[in-house]
């Protein structure tokens, strides 16, 4: 068996087509553990009815979640994004079975999978983690080695990649005493020599082997550090380096630029709060006026998010400002590569 794990905040208009998308797209022997930190139980009540074999587990701080996002509709008071429940993640990875997908409710399958193949090519090949996703970024492939392994995957292993200990790879990182500063004086380092390390991650879309995730997450401490995961990894992959790492043959996962689970993450000054336009779409799904597979395989159509936000006509979330938000946003991913446009 293979378990999915799902982390869930405030958008059952998403999870529910991730959900669905698992249950259609999916074939082989897994269970789902959806990890949610704040979904109003009224939203969470539906979800259940709806996919009783999806385990859902709450945060510790659930409860205080649910009192901000009641807050921020009646009062107008700030989501803390910040406050992450790793523990939460880490204890459940831990307890799951020995391959994990770890993913986030806004994040679908546009494509058929068998997992039971993929997991025992994974075990054939020695792979830690597969990518079932990559956002269409293509441009960080001429620093990784591509062969095919199988008819489903492709290695891509990362090449002349600078690893070590995690004590050195803690200088790297975060340079200490001026450790990155030196390389990068000498010539051995540029400013994109770090997102290389990304050959060994992946935020959303990562089918892992089970200690190499806990060996990346091992010392979160409630935030999401990602110079700290890259860290870890980079450490890790020093100690095995017979470790293949790969993706699937396509992409299968696919996520939105569209919307955010608070927009702690995603502040660009505009005049527009994410946490009104989620209130917005979680109520019209709610009350069955939004159908989450619209547009799927793509992601909800601008017209189809513009009928909801024009209907209410809130101030804090005018349509205008919410495309004007989410071109920031598809931009901040543009210039790293992403394929934004297609989605």
């Amino acid at each position: 068996m293979t378990t999915i794990i799902i982390k869930s905040f405030n958008r059952p208009y998403y999870l529910e087509r991730c959900l669905h998308s698992i249950y259609s797209c999916a074939k082989g022997n897994f269970e789902i553990k959806v990890l949610d930190d704040g979904t109003p139980e009224k939203y969470l009540e539906v979800i259940k009815s709806k996919f009783p074999n999806a385990r859902i587990i709450t945060s510790k701080q659930y409860e205080d979640k649910v009192q901000a996002i009641e807050d921020n509709i009646t009062e107008g008071k700030r989501i803390d994004g910040f406050t992450i429940p790793t523990d939460l993640w880490f204890n459940e990875v831990k307890s799951s079975t020995d391959y994990v997908l770890v993913t986030e409710d806004d994040v679908w399958f546009t494509k058929f999978i068998n997992i039971d193949e993929v997991v025992r090519e994974m075990k054939l090949f020695s792979i830690p983690l597969l990518k079932l996703g990559w956002l269409g970024n293509y441009s960080d492939d001429k620093n990784l080695i591509i062969d095919k392994l199988s008819d489903h995957l492709n290695k891509t292993q990362p090449e002349k990649l600078f690893t070590s200990n995690k004590f050195v790879m803690d200088l790297f990182m975060y340079n200490k005493y001026k450790f990155f500063t030196i390389l990068y004086k000498l010539g051995l380092v540029d400013n994109k020599t770090k997102r290389k390390y990304w050959s060994l991650n992946s935020i959303l879309m990562g089918l892992y082997r089970r200690d190499y995730w806990l060996s990346i997450w091992e010392d979160a401490k409630g935030k999401v550090d990602e110079k700290q995961q890259l860290r870890n990894a980079a450490a890790w992959y020093h100690k095995n380096k017979k470790a293949i790492f790969a993706r699937t043959n396509q992409e299968i996962l696919k996520t939105t630029f569209k919307s955010s689970a608070t927009g702690s993450y995603h502040e660009y000054g505009n005049h527009f709060d994410v946490n009104r336009m989620n209130y917005i779409l979680n109520e019209a799904w709610l009350n069955n006026e939004f159908d989450t597979m619209q547009n799927y395989p793509k992601d909800f159509s601008d017209d189809y998010i513009k009928t909801f936000l024009d209907k209410k006509n809130h101030p804090d979330a005018q349509y205008v400002e919410w495309f004007k938000w989410a071109e920031q946003f598809r931009q901040q991913y543009r210039n790293l590569g992403a394929e934004v446009d297609n989605n």
